[in-house]
């Protein structure tokens, strides 16, 4: 971890460095001369909005529909730059327009240290004050006094500065892309249903000017005309599209337009060498040619110690090791639970016998659910609570747990060793495990979560069709459609992993949703989720948003098993989760308000959620295990007994 860190901190500087090199760009060229008209409309008319604050009273409904405008004016001001703002410097753009009022979400290289809160400001929460009724002058004054306050912010040299060569423009145009699929469509941070279809019509025609600038001040690296005409296109389709967001075609958007820009915009950043010198791009693989890849990003490095492995061959060999420990029980203390105890592949990964599996003492019950080790690799954070930052240390507190493996690091080691396979495997393959110089608990680990990440490599209908590589379910669209709008799932679950990893896929979410302990909402679950990692009011009974590729197979659901069906789970979001359902539940970030959805539309929500399956193929377990020099141990089972 010290090495780990060590490195992290390095890259830091480098980045660090790479970013202040820039100098601030002449604003001679059509581009930067637009950038800062850009910014300088911004200012201008969060000044005005702050004039008018000052002069009114907001318990006067003429006044607030006032302020409502002049908001509506400054959110297109600024949504007119989203392009460059959101990547340039995502933290001061939060200032501008915050999604909420206090944040602890964990980012790129935060991982490694505390999560630090986040206040709100901006935009999206004074609309929503002011919607609500119970704006006072002093805090609606303060939350645009510190939006204006972070607009120089991309003046500075280090964040400007980029504007001055071309490396940036694409890898903002890649984050706008990919949040044109899955942010701005579906309200995530924009409080009024009715003005996110009017905000991406002029964004997106406000855009075109952002690139016909590009072109003329960077002629040798030019947007082609493939992509300006497929923009046109996409340009084209929203602008026929109803201005109701319930009405409108997300499929079609993201499948025929978005998806192709995307395509495109890869291919010219490796067209053009593009270098990025921003933490946006962490994640972000160039050679992806599609968002609905599985090489889109990653949020796990799955090698652990193994990651100076290339040789194919050699890999197999470690991942045959790792299948084979994860299905023995000797990592166990008594020998009779290994990881398939839990995590059956059969069944995704899962366990859908029981709401949560036994402890170790094989008598209680663990608080929560298992969850699937599939796409796993997409998760920034590990544990339901974000305990882990590593799928590696995941594995190794399961296997030192006491009320799930029991054992210790000092036995597991012990009696890996004493079977020659296993001795023989790890001795091999010790000169990759640097900076390792004894065989350790640390390759073990490895070797298992390389086995049971290829199982994260399958696609599922839904992404076939988005990728146009099967016909599209009309059923399946609906659902899709009305996943992204009127039932609100789409801002908290993300495409294209549907989890809680949203554009540019650096973080992990966490949503408290007001969880029953059972199903007659007699009273809330006890578990207090990411509040056991990360004390705050904000974050009790929080839990990662997990991801709903194959929700169909891992059953049952919610981080404590309390739901059997998709059905039951539908009813507990369009009721409006624990609050809804009137548990006290005073920080619930899910609206208590219903959905309304209709038996129809939750019908073909549950059949959009099916086409996320994917068609993995299983193996089959190993008829034997590794011969230990321990006759006691010769005995164990496959998979365990329990």
């Amino acid at each position: 971890m010290k090495a780990r860190s060590a490195a992290i901190i390095l890259i830091f500087i480098a980045i660090l460095c790479a970013a202040f090199s820039f100098h601030k760009p002449e604003e001679s060229s059509d581009y930067s001369k637009l950038y800062f008209q850009k910014l300088k409309s911004i200012d201008e008319s969060l000044q005005t909005l702050l004039d008018k604050i000052r002069e009114s009273d907001p318990s006067s409904p003429a006044d607030v529909a006032m302020l409502k405008l002049q908001v509506a004016v400054c959110r297109q001001q600024v949504k007119d730059a989203d392009l460059w703002l959101r990547y340039l410097d995502h933290a001061s753009y939060k200032k501008i327009n915050g999604p909420l009022p206090v944040e602890w979400e964990t980012e790129v290289f935060e991982k490694f240290e505390r999560p630090y809160k986040r206040d709100g400001a901006g935009l999206t929460l004074a609309w929503m004050y002011l919607d609500e009724g119970k704006a006072g002058k002093d805090s609606l004054y303060s939350l645009i006094s510190m939006a204006k306050h972070a607009v120089p912010a991309f003046y500075a040299d280090s964040t400007a500065g980029p504007v001055s060569t071309y490396h940036h423009f694409f890898l903002c145009n890649r984050l706008y892309l990919l949040n044109l699929g899955a942010i701005y469509t579906t309200g995530f941070e924009c409080p009024d249903a009715m003005a996110i279809i009017p905000e991406l019509k002029k964004m997106m025609k406000d855009v075109r000017q952002i690139y016909a600038a590009y072109n003329t001040s960077f002629p040798d690296q030019k947007i082609n005309d493939q992509f300006l005409a497929q923009y046109e296109k996409a340009y084209q389709f929203v602008n026929g599209q109803p201005a109701n967001f319930d009405a409108f075609d997300h499929f079609t958007f993201i499948r025929d337009y978005v998806n192709p820009l995307f395509a495109l915009n890869q291919r010219m950043i490796l067209q053009y060498g593009v270098v990025s010198h921003n933490f946006n791009d962490y994640t972000l693989n160039d050679s992806g040619t599609s968002i609905f890849n599985k090489n889109l990003f990653r949020g796990q490095q799955t090698r652990g110690v193994y990651f100076q492995v290339k040789d194919a061959k050699t890999m197999e060999e470690i991942k045959h090791i790792g299948k084979l420990l994860f299905y023995d029980p000797i990592l166990s203390e008594n020998n009779e639970r290994s990881c398939a105890s839990c995590h059956k592949p059969t069944e995704f990964f899962t366990d859908t016998t029981s709401a949560t599996p036994l402890r170790f003492n094989r008598i209680d019950r663990l608080p929560r659910n298992t969850p699937s080790l599939i796409n796993a690799v997409y998760n920034h954070l590990i544990m339901q609570d974000g305990k882990h930052i590593s799928l590696q240390g995941q594995a190794k507190d399961v296997m030192q747990n006491n009320i799930e493996m029991g054992s210790s690091e000092k036995a597991i080691m012990e009696k890996v060793l004493s079977c020659k396979e296993y001795k023989s495997a790890f001795r091999k393959y010790l000169p990759y495990a640097k900076p390792e110089t004894t065989i350790s608990l640390d390759q073990v680990v490895a070797s298992i979560v390389l086995y049971y990440s290829d199982f994260s490599n399958y696609y599922s209908p839904f992404d076939n069709m988005m990728n146009n590589t099967s016909t599209a379910d009309p059923e399946v669209i609906r659902g899709f459609n009305l996943f992204m709008s009127k039932a609100q799932c789409g801002t908290c679950h993300f495409p294209p992993q549907f989890n809680g990893s949203k554009p540019p896929y650096i973080s992990s979410e966490f949503e408290v949703l007001g969880v029953p302990s059972d199903t007659g909402y007699t009273k809330l679950s006890s578990d207090s989720g990411r509040y056991l990692i990360n004390p705050a009011r904000e974050t009790l009974h929080a839990f990662r948003t997990s991801g709903l590729k194959n929700i169909s197979h891992t059953k049952p659901y919610m981080h404590n098993g309390v739901f059997a069906t998709l059905e039951a789970v539908v009813d507990f979001y369009d009721a409006g989760g624990g609050s809804g359902k009137g548990l006290p539940v005073d920080n619930q970030t899910l609206a208590a308000d219903s959905l309304h959805l209709t038996p129809a539309e939750k019908k073909a929500l549950i059949t959009f959620m099916n086409a996320l399956s994917e068609n993995v193929i299983f193996d089959v377990p190993p008829a034997k295990l590794p011969v230990s020099s321990i006759s006691a141990l010769n005995n164990r089972k496959p998979g365990g007994t329990y």
